[in-house]
């Protein structure tokens, strides 16, 4: 049995009190740590909660996700239209803020911006750039001037962009830059629904523009006066559409060049960056490359090669990432096969990974005015030259 000590103690009013002082007793600082004891186990209950808590947050997040993942190709199913939209962009428009009607401001001050109506009062921006040789005489005039000087004996490339942005993008107004040092004209302009041009895209209404310009160049051009259609990704399918159509009329370009050109949409597509998460999801023709023929988009360059009758050259950059290089390097191969091509120089210019081009940045090749000029000479003056490797 524990002995109990106790003691006594005077009170105020004489009377005593006795304390117990026995150590198992619980006094406050018993009691305080009881309390702490307490709380620390409360919170070290909480944590498996909290945990708990966190997980189904997170599995929540992970089935939306997983819901908005499997929505997509039946919304693009359902809306092909969508479909349309994500291979055109036209929608987006960089860089922010730009007025078209000021060339000027993106440093072109030997430009002009004019409005051309290809059908039924739907008007398209277009820019013209003149040799860079003559920018101090453009400098104050106006349109008659500019299309005066398309008598000179300068060369002029009709440039088709590709998708989204406008005809002021920054690496656009970089090769009018190199072009026009070169010694070339640069005619370019927005296609229906793009930039400030009326109307909305369709594979049709940009190879239409495409005609129209090339048609209204031709008549203010010399017979002499060389015209080169170039185009860009996209642009590329609006070109081999365009000199498709000429060549069975009769009335071929003197050359076609093709910068980062895929064979046609829906292989451009399947190997698309954005297109890798559903790639390999079983249906992706019929949710997403369906969707697109459904838009009446095809861009079949691989077919138009062989409809194609002039010199042709291939630019193509081995990192780009949009427009998979293979893509550029099989046209080549169906181009050198065309019977149409026979007898037209096929030429095809890689440009190595090293240098970084990648999709948009081959008019940083200080060797891209030393190509133009040697294709363009061999072009003129050699058109039943063999294909070239």
């Amino acid at each position: 049995m524990r002995k109990r000590n106790k003691s006594l103690t005077a009170e105020p009013d004489g009377g005593t009190v006795l304390l117990d002082s026995d150590p198992g007793a619980a006094g406050p600082a018993a009691g305080s740590r009881t309390g702490r004891t307490g709380a620390g186990t409360e919170a070290d209950m909480g944590k498996p909660f909290r945990r708990l808590s966190l997980v189904g947050r997170m599995r929540r997040v992970l089935l939306w996700l997983l819901v908005f993942y499997l929505s997509v190709p039946f919304i693009i199913k359902l809306f092909p239209s969508i479909q349309a939209k994500l291979v055109f962009l036209n929608f987006v428009r960089v860089p922010l803020f730009i007025d078209l009607k000021r060339p000027l401001d993106q440093g072109l001050n030997h430009t002009h911006n004019f409005y051309l109506e290809p059908e039924g009062g739907q008007k398209i921006g277009v820019w013209h750039t003149v040799p860079a040789r003559m920018w101090r005489a453009a400098q104050g005039k106006q349109g008659d001037w500019y299309q005066s000087m398309f008598s000179s004996a300068h060369p002029v490339v009709l440039y088709l962009h590709g998708n989204a942005g406008t005809r002021g993008g920054d690496h656009r107004v970089e090769l009018y830059k190199v072009l026009s040092s070169s010694g070339y004209h640069i005619v370019t302009f927005d296609y229906r629904g793009w930039g400030d041009s009326d109307g909305s895209p369709s594979e049709r209404a940009m190879t239409s523009d495409a005609v129209f310009l090339y048609d209204w160049l031709k008549q203010r051009l010399e017979d002499k006066t060389a015209l080169y259609v170039w185009g860009h990704s996209l642009g590329t399918g609006v070109a081999t559409n365009l000199v498709r159509r000429l060549c069975d009329r009769g009335t071929p370009p003197h050359a076609l060049i093709l910068e980062s050109p895929f064979t046609n949409i829906r292989e451009e597509a399947r190997s698309h960056p954005f297109s890798m998460v559903y790639r390999h999801l079983p249906g992706f023709d019929w949710f997403f490359l369906d969707s697109i023929t459904d838009n009446n988009i095809r861009f079949a360059s691989d077919e138009n090669v062989n409809h194609i009758s002039c010199p042709l050259l291939i630019l193509h950059a081995e990192d780009d990432g949009v427009v998979p290089f293979h893509l550029g390097k099989k046209l080549y191969s169906l181009a050198s096969q065309s019977k149409s091509l026979s007898g037209h120089m096929v030429h095809f210019v890689p440009f190595s990974s090293s240098l970084g081009y990648k999709h948009k940045f081959i008019y940083r090749s200080p060797e891209l005015p030393n190509i133009l000029s040697d294709f363009f000479g061999s072009a003129r003056h050699d058109d039943t030259q063999p294909n070239t490797p």
